[in-house]
Formats: structure tokens, C-alpha cells, sequence
């Protein structure tokens, strides 16, 4: 067999090998048992007497938001005052200036949301000062906000009737210092080992082999790196991100890296099922997102490693497959299953550049963002999953003539228009934000060009990359099709505001539902009682998700990556 197709084996077995334990591991974290890392309860205890917060009070679903938002509001403008102030701030050797007002809104708005869609390079827009106390600051904080959502959420299913959902600070707290921490301190040993740079020193100056001289950027790159992976944020230290040497040094490095994008996604799924002591609906949803992360592999690695029929029909051998924008060190296998594992996560880190994959390949990326829950975002993937549960949970129950229940609570009207809301809000902004962009580009050619022209390529391959923006900044994931020029006023406030919609109306919504079910009459299981931890329903779950997701944006594939398809 193929080396290549060994080596992607061996990473998903892998993340499914890790995968089991961590997620027991967190269930018992936010169910307050013993774990290895008592020793950490003397650190949080002072950090919540530091804030003035008590850890112990229980919350319903409104006061667990008012805290999430907050929180979060509090952030953007500490984040906002110190990118544009950053050039005067210490720990800049390389001299980098302050971001402007609308480019600061937009790196600060998609960092505090989990996207970390970058229009910006990550070297020269960025100094020492603000990559570690905004980028890094906001990549252990949002990632913990997602998984503090998703354990307010576990904890209002399973009791059997409860008016409260837990502690959003205590489960922020917790998903910081017993999870994400030491996960990222292990990942960031093994890049320093591998030669990933960690320091503060500014560019070095090299002589190249052509006997050239050249500045190489250096800075903390092993910690950023280490937690933007784990915490699906996938912000680049570099501009290429992970591509490049320094970030992703070795084939051990790349495994390593493209591991941590899925294992907490992974494991969160496992927790669901631990943490609610219902293994096999655990394994059930895991199931349905690994078997569509896996067709979506399989379809990549094809189109990438068989090349291109163009470059084919010329004459030409293509050993390694598509190369165009690929590293030769990784390969094309490694690149497409890199690809689609940063697209079914709202990671968006690179190690090849999606904007010279194939017409299917980009198609495939897209579609994972725009159904937004195979896996997902630390927390927020399997809440967006939860969505379409409750819709699956409610049409079935129509076609059986039994009541809509899920873990012994009736699903009624009011959590279905939630759900409805929250799963058709995706496509709409990223087909609006898509429409408006394309209007603009065609109807105001005078304005599109005061912005520099934003694409290169304005055929089929140019709307795909409007497409992709917009789909990326709605899925928080923030990976591009970068022949988009992005760093305009208009690409800049428009994606802040899809940012904003994705990101914070499905939480909003999402533990919305799960406040109110948990509020209802606990309803024992019965023989009537419609099952939801079978293969059926899973087919069930998948068969709607595809439906109300996938289905709403073949009209534009049309337009973009199937039409490109069919003109190679």
C-alpha cells in the first residue's frame, strides 16, 4: 500500500484510539470527580477569589448566557485597543505597527469567536505583545467558551428535571486548566523537540544556498501553535500557517498537529454518551460524524493524489498528484486529509493552500463548514449537532405517531422554532453575505476597484472564493481560498458581522433549548418512547442534516466548484 495512504491510516486511527479515553476523562472533569489534576484545585480556587466568583452557584440558562456574553463583550474590547495600539507596546523587535480600526474589528471579532479568519499575515501583522496577550489569550478563552456552553448543556440533559444548568465560570475554569493546558503543554514539548522556534528574539538573517541573505521571523511560535490546533482555532503564527517550515518542521510534527485539530471534537462526542451514562447514543452520534468525516477523506485524497487532467492531458507526470500549493515534504495524501480535518472542525489551519486543491476537493471543504456538524469546534460542533437531534427527534416522532421526546423531555413548538431558526440561520448569512459580494463585484465595478479588485480569478473559481469566505467566517473556522484580496473595509466589517451571527445566535439558541427542556416533566422510557441511540435514527439524523444543510447551497456549487469541476 501507498506510504502516504499508511501514513493517513495511521492518523485516524489514531485521533479514534485517543479519542475514547480523553473523553471520559473530560465527563468526569465536568461532573466534578477525582481526576489526575486535583493538584490544579489550589490555582482555580484563586482565581476565582481573584474575580470574585463562586464557583458553586448554580445558574439557569439566561444567567449562564448574561456570563458567556459578557465575558465575552469584555474581551473584544481588550482585544480591540491593544491591535490597534500595538505598535508602541513592548515585545515588537521587528518594529510591526498597529492594525487599522477596521482590520483590528475584524481580526479582534474573529479570534473572540473561535474563527481566527485571518486578513492579515501572521509575521508582519502581528508583534510578540499581541500574539501572545490577544491571539493566544482569546485562543484558550474561546475554546473554553465552547466547551463550557456544551457542558451547561450536558448538565441541564442530564437531570431529570432541573430549573439550573450548572456554572458557566466554574466550566470555563475547568476546560482551561484540566484540559486544554495540559493537552497543550504535551503538543508544545514535542514541537520544540522537532525544532518548532520558542522564544523572543526578533528576525533572524540567513544566507541562503543561492548565497542571498534572507530574515527569517521567529517569537513563541511552540505555544501558539500548540493551543490554536487544540482548540480548533487554527490562527497562523506565520502567514502560510501550518506550511510553513518553522510551524510544521517534520512529517512528525504534521501528524502530531493534525491530530490535536480533532482529538477534543472527537472525545467530546465520547463525553456526551460518559457524562450522561448513555454509551451507545454517544457512539451513535460519533458514528454519524466519523462516517462523513471519512467519506469526505476518501473523496479528497482521490482528487488530490490522482492530479490534475489538465496538467495530465499536456503530457506532464504528476508522481506526487495536484502539487500546486502543496509542500513536497507532506504530500498531497497528508495535505487533503489535512483539508477536510480542519473543515470539519472550525480549526481552518493549513498545510497546503485550499485555493489550489481540486474543484471537488474545494467543494467538499466548503460543504463540511456549511453543514458545520461533523465534529466541529471544540463544544459548539456537537451543539450544532444538537440542533438537528431535535429536529430529527421531532419529525420522527411525527412519522411514527409517537411523541417528539429526547432523554425524557417533550419536544415541542417552542424548542422547534429555536432549532429551526438556528439551523437555517447558517445558510442564510452565507448565502446573503455570497449574493451582496457578487452583486457588488458585478454592479459596482468602481468600488470593488477602489478596494484593489478583491479576486484574481472571475470566473467559476472567483465566486467559490466569496463563497468560501463567507461559509468560513458563518462556520467560525477561518481557513480561505486566498486569491481573495480580504483586507478591505467591505470584506472586513461584512465578515465581522457574519462572524458575530455564527458564532453567538447558535449558542444563544442551543443552550436556550436545553434550559427549557431541562425544565420540563422528566417522562420515563417506555415501549413508546421513540429510541434514539439506534443505527435508524442515526441514518435518521444524518438523512436531515444533509437535507436542511447541504442541500440549501447546491444552487451556488453549481455556479462555482461543480461548474469548475466540469471545465477541467
Amino acid at each position: 500500500m501507498n506510504t502516504e495512504v499508511l501514513g493517513v491510516i495511521l492518523q485516524i486511527v489514531l485521533m479514534v484510539g485517543l479519542a475514547w479515553p480523553l473523553g471520559k476523562y473530560i465527563a468526569r472533569v465536568y461532573k466534578g470527580e477525582r481526576t489526575y489534576l486535583d493538584f490544579m484545585k489550589p490555582v482555580e480556587r484563586l482565581m476565582y477569589k481573584l474575580s470574585g466568583v463562586n464557583p458553586d452557584e448554580e445558574m439557569d440558562w439566561k444567567k449562564f448566557l448574561r456570563a458567556l456574553l459578557v465575558v465575552n463583550l469584555f474581551w473584544f474590547v481588550w482585544g480591540m485597543v491593544l491591535l490597534v495600539a500595538q505598535g508602541v507596546l513592548p515585545l515588537n523587535p521587528d518594529g510591526n505597527i498597529g492594525q487599522t480600526c477596521h482590520q483590528a474589528f475584524n481580526t479582534c471579532i474573529s479570534f473572540m469567536v473561535n474563527c481566527n479568519l485571518q486578513h492579515y499575515s501572521g509575521e508582519s501583522g502581528l508583534t510578540y505583545f499581541t500574539q501572545l496577550f490577544v491571539i493566544m489569550l482569546f485562543q484558550f478563552i474561546t475554546a473554553a467558551t465552547g466547551m463550557a456552553a456544551m457542558a451547561g448543556i450536558m448538565k441541564g440533559l442530564a437531570a431529570k428535571t432541573t430549573q439550573t444548568i450548572g456554572n458557566f465560570w466554574r466550566y470555563l475554569v475547568l476546560s482551561t486548566t484540566r484540559i486544554l493546558l495540559p493537552l497543550s503543554l504535551v503538543v508544545g514539548m514535542i514541537l520544540i523537540v522537532e525544532g518548532t522556534p520558542m522564544g523572543f528574539d526578533g528576525k533572524m538573517e540567513l544566507t541562503t544556498l543561492e548565497g542571498q541573505k534572507q530574515e527569517v521571523s521567529q517569537g513563541p511560535t511552540a505555544a501558539i501553535v500548540s493551543i490554536k490546533q487544540l482548540g480548533t482555532n487554527g490562527g497562523g503564527y506565520f502567514g502560510v500557517n501550518s506550511s510553513h517550515p518553522l510551524e510544521n518542521p517534520t512529517y512528525l510534527t504534521n501528524i502530531v498537529e493534525c491530530c490535536s485539530i480533532l482529538i477534543i471534537p472527537m472525545a467530546l462526542a465520547f463525553a456526551f454518551g460518559f457524562y450522561l451514562k448513555r454509551r451507545k447514543l454517544g457512539y451513535s452520534i460519533f458514528g454519524v460524524m466519523l462516517f462523513a468525516y471519512l467519506v469526505g477523506v476518501g473523496i479528497n485524497m482521490y482528487q488530490e493524489m490522482n492530479g490534475n487532467p489538465r496538467i495530465g492531458a499536456m503530457g506532464i507526470a504528476q508522481n506526487g498528484g495536484a502539487m500546486e500549493g502543496k509542500e513536497v515534504r507532506i504530500g498531497s495524501a497528508a495535505g487533503a486529509l489535512w483539508s477536510v480535518t480542519t473543515t470539519v472542525t472550525s480549526n481552518g489551519s493549513v498545510n497546503s493552500m485550499h485555493d489550489s486543491t481540486m474543484p471537488l476537493s474545494g467543494m467538499i471543504e466548503m460543504l463540511n463548514m456549511q453543514i458545520n456538524t461533523w465534529f466541529g469546534g471544540v463544544g459548539v460542533g456537537w451543539m450544532n449537532y444538537f440542533t438537528f437531534l431535535i429536529i430529527a427527534v421531532f419529525i420522527s416522532g411525527l412519522m411514527v405517531g409517537r411523541t417528539p421526546e429526547f432523554l425524557g423531555h417533550k419536544v415541542e413548538a417552542r424548542e422547534m422554532k429555536i432549532a429551526s431558526m438556528v439551523a437555517l440561520l447558517h445558510p442564510f448569512i452565507i448565502l446573503v453575505g455570497t449574493a451582496l459580494a457578487a452583486y457588488l463585484f458585478v454592479h459596482a465595478p468602481e468600488f470593488v476597484a477602489s478596494e484593489g479588485g478583491w479576486l484574481n480569478n472571475p470566473g467559476y473559481h472567483g465566486l467559490s472564493e466569496m463563497l468560501y469566505e463567507y461559509t468560513s467566517s458563518a462556520a467560525n473556522n477561518g481557513s480561505g481560498f486566498e486569491g481573495l484580496g480580504d483586507n478591505t473595509w467591505f470584506w472586513n466589517y461584512s465578515c465581522g458581522i457574519v462572524l458575530i451571527l455564527g458564532r453567538f445566535v447558535p449558542i444563544v439558541g442551543q443552550v436556550a433549548i436545553a434550559g427549557i427542556l431541562a425544565k420540563k416533566k422528566y417522562i420515563p422510557e417506555s415501549a413508546g418512547t421513540l429510541k434514539t441511540d439506534t443505527v435508524t435514527f442515526g441514518v435518521m439524523t444524518f438523512a436531515v442534516i444533509f437535507i436542511v444543510a447541504a442541500l440549501s447551497f447546491f444552487p451556488v456549487h453549481a455556479l462555482s466548484t461543480i461548474a469548475e469541476h466540469l471545465t477541467l
